[in-house]
């Protein structure tokens, strides 16, 4: 059957061919004389290696090949120049080889999901046009950082893993719409996630998480999925600590931030990049509004997000962190800010 249909793609000049379902356990090498091909659709078969005859499909444009039983990333892959979309779907793929991803740089599409990857490779980065990437359903413990530089990343999908992290450069992913890393283990959000303006999605529900960024509000979210985690809840704890000890490095940095708001030490500050790189890392106070250095006192803030964000939860209150920069700005009167304490 599926010879026959090879034959008439042949006599046809066929752009397309189906031979999705066919219980194939190899594809007909005659496929790699379809020149014209743009897209092959070969799902749902029993498929673990493609012919080297394939890398002659120069005007190739997408490749299906879910529900099969790849154990590994064909090489002849890297001689689909042209290809955009590509399925591998519900594989059997333990590894990657980077060396594939060097030369299909007009990638948009990629689909991983339900295999058993552990590892994603670095060289991921050289997609540079890739805007939709899954990887549901997978083993992975970690993302490399490199990923973080594909610019065009528009939805990126990590859930039913075993991530513990997402790495501080995810704020690189200036394009990013939609983000799902449900059913993980994180257990927390790097604070470099709320600068991506344009996620409109973020689905976290399933992780280990307690509390969340500081300026989780600035996102302009539409989705915000977050049940079925271990949120902090609201237990009233006096401070009987009135003042703090600060060092000379946060007493210093304190006065120089402070300065650099009227502009008095901007024009010497250029001439010290080192010095300048560890103020970079400044946080401003939840209370007081002043700069300070290090995280003095963490406290958390429940937020209401009813009307900021959809919701598919009946709960509607969130634990937002703040930090303050001194315990008199702890204790004092009219912030509705909770420090955290372990019980």
């Amino acid at each position: 059957m599926a010879d026959t249909l090879v034959l008439r793609a042949l006599r046809g000049n066929a752009k397309l061919l189906d031979l999705s379902g066919k219980k194939l356990r190899r594809v007909p090498k005659a496929v790699g004389r379809l020149r014209e091909l743009n897209r092959l659709l070969l799902r749902n078969n029993q498929i673990a290696e493609l012919p080297a005859e394939l890398q002659a499909l120069n005007n190739l444009t997408e490749l299906n090949l879910g529900n099969n039983s790849l154990e590994s990333l064909p090489e002849v892959l890297k001689h689909l120049r042209k290809l955009r979309k590509l399925h591998l779907f519900g594989n059997k793929l333990d590894k990657l080889s980077p060396s594939v991803f060097e030369w299909l740089d007009n990638l948009v599409f990629l689909n991983l999901c339900n295999n058993k990857l552990t590892t994603l490779p670095e060289e991921l980065y050289r997609l540079a046009e890739l805007k939709y990437l899954n990887v549901n359903n997978n083993q992975l413990e970690s993302i490399p950082s490199k990923l973080c530089v594909l610019q065009r990343l528009c939805e990126l999908h990590l859930a039913n893993n075993e991530l513990k992290s997402l790495p501080h450069e995810i704020g690189y992913l200036t394009n990013l719409k939609k983000l799902s890393v449900a059913r993980n283990q994180i257990q927390e959000l790097p604070e470099e996630l709320c600068v991506l303006r344009n996620l409109k999605v973020l689905d976290v529900a399933g992780n280990q998480l307690s509390i969340f960024p500081t300026k989780l509000l600035e996102l302009k979210l539409e989705e915000f999925y977050f049940e079925q985690n271990p949120l902090l809840k609201k237990h009233l704890i006096s401070s009987i600590q009135q003042n703090e000890v600060l060092t000379l490095q946060e007493i210093t940095a304190r006065y120089i931030l402070d300065e650099l708001k009227y502009n008095s030490l901007k024009a010497t500050f250029k001439y010290y990049p080192k010095a300048r790189k560890i103020l970079d890392h400044a946080s401003i106070c939840a209370v007081c509004k002043k700069s300070f250095l290090n995280t003095w006192l963490e406290c958390v803030n429940f937020v209401d997000v009813t009307k900021e964000i959809s919701m598919t939860s009946p709960a509607c209150i969130v634990p937002v962190r703040v930090l303050l920069c001194s315990y008199k700005c702890f204790n004092q009167s009219g912030h509705q800010y909770y420090g955290i304490a372990v019980l």
